[in-house]
């Protein structure tokens, strides 16, 4: 198993990772358990979840000098221009939590007939090793965004957002399900091929090194 520290404080997100990854031969770690400052934190001011996603993967390897994991995802509406997008978390301002996003979500589209209310899940992973090996992949799930909360469970705008695939919001399923069809199961699969190929090129090169090729 090779260990990666999880970028990410939302405890949410580094669950899904470390129960995706794991297929992978990851053994991911909080940023606790690697010894980052409880108190730090890394500005996210990029300008899409690619710069976002590398900054802080990039920020938590150079504090810890071991390979991290983050993920930058959010929210994309159609109607709304793609709004909240990279703003997702801090849509309804300084102090949101959940509840105020998804209120103010509701609120921008109250009078919005349902077929302009198309909208995606968008998710970058990156990956960046202390060698300076950096991988990165997208994935996207699309959906319409309801006119009332469904379901009780998952988080962020998982209660708003209905899945085209499922016909159920992210709120109305379990974890299991949920990273069948997800932004962040489906960007991490396509990372989870990156790797694939790095480990073959590795072992290709060791197998060449050994014959003396």
């Amino acid at each position: 198993m090779e260990t990666i520290v999880c970028a990410s404080h939302n405890p949410n997100k580094a669950k899904e990772i470390a129960k995706i990854t794991k297929d992978f031969g990851f053994d991911v770690i909080t940023r606790d358990e690697a010894g980052v400052p409880l108190m730090f934190d890394v500005i996210e001011d990029g300008k899409t979840f690619a710069d976002n996603s590398y900054k802080k993967a990039f920020t938590i390897m150079r504090i810890t000098g071991k390979p991290a994991i983050a993920d930058d995802s959010g929210l994309v509406v159609d109607f709304l221009n793609g709004a909240p997008g990279v703003y997702s978390a801090r849509f309804a301002g300084e102090d949101c939590n959940d509840e105020r996003n998804n209120d103010k979500l509701l609120d921008l589209m109250k009078d919005v007939p349902e077929e302009k209310r198309t909208a995606r899940f968008v998710s970058c992973v990156t990956l960046v090793y202390p060698d300076g090996e950096i991988y990165s992949a997208q994935g996207e799930c699309p959906g319409h965004i309801l006119t009332e909360r469904r379901g009780t469970g998952g988080f962020g705008y998982d209660p708003l957002f209905l899945s085209d695939e499922l016909g159920k919001t992210f709120a109305e399923i379990e974890m299991e399900e949920k990273n069948t069809v997800s932004h962040r199961a489906r960007a991490l699969a396509k990372l989870g091929e990156l790797l694939s190929k790095r480990t073959d090129n590795t072992e290709q090169s060791a197998n060449e090194e050994d014959t003396g090729r």
